[in-house]
């Protein structure tokens, strides 16, 4: 998503990076957040200057450094996804157990059929697995995509025209606005709550109006999911679990 800055500070012998955002709301404190993928970001009013953010930062430098101890403490804790029954993945934020299946005369492919993820294969064997998920994902993403963007269209009234559509595999982005206009998605998104999606397709709807994260921005968001700030929370929240394809949640 457009118009983030980064920034850096140091604290002990640790370089810490963060993401420097317009505070949506009008005031003059600097708010500091620490997601649960490591990343940092401090919102802060529009006029506030680099020195006085770096500053609010440093003086939260000992709790920063420590949230992301602990942060990274629960990633160890991941373990690599083998694609093997018994397995969970997400769809539209629900869980559901990979079943993988052998018949050699059948034709490959994904199902979601009873609760489970059906994976029929000629031989058993993992790439083919995570490749034909892969694809399968990017499918439904296609399709789900295309419905909520419809959607989201009939609330943002400022949108002339339907923008053109990409999906497009990102590791540290859910979706993008080009300047011409484009909307490009992530189809692990369509692993996220429906309201998730909606969101980041909101956010980029937005965009197409102004391309930096302005008040004009934050209101467009504001008039047509006013709680979008507690459904971006969800979604940073299981930003681990969705993005990566090796990812897999210890059971207990």
């Amino acid at each position: 998503m457009m118009g983030v800055e980064i920034r850096a500070f140091t604290y002990g012998d640790e370089r810490i990076v963060f993401e420097r955002a317009v505070r949506p709301k009008a005031g003059g404190k600097v708010l500091i957040k620490v997601h649960p993928d490591c990343r940092v970001v401090v919102s802060a009013p529009a006029q506030a200057d680099d020195g006085e953010v770096l500053a609010a930062v440093k003086k939260r430098g000992r709790w920063i450094y420590e949230q992301l101890r602990d942060f990274r403490r629960q990633l160890e804790h991941i373990r690599p996804r083998r694609y093997l029954s018994g397995e969970s993945h997400y769809y539209l934020g629900k869980q559901y157990l990979l079943k993988v299946m052998e018949a050699p005369g059948e034709v490959q492919g994904v199902k979601l059929l009873r609760g489970k993820l059906e994976v029929t294969v000629r031989r058993r064997n993992a790439d083919k697995v995570r490749q034909l998920l892969a694809d399968w994902y990017r499918a439904r993403a296609k399709e789900v995509f295309a419905r909520r963007l419809d959607a989201m269209l009939e609330q943002a009234l400022w949108v002339t025209e339907r923008p053109p559509l990409r999906i497009l595999t990102m590791q540290t982005q859910w979706g993008s606005c080009s300047p011409s206009g484009r909307v490009t998605l992530n189809p692990h998104l369509v692993k996220a709550p429906r309201e998730c999606i909606d969101y980041v397709i909101l956010h980029e709807l937005c965009h197409l109006a102004e391309h930096n994260h302005s008040e004009r921005f934050y209101r467009l968001m504001n008039q047509v999911m006013p709680k979008w700030e507690k459904t971006k929370a969800r979604l940073d929240g299981m930003a681990n679990l969705l993005l990566s394809t090796d990812a897999q949640p210890r059971q207990g």
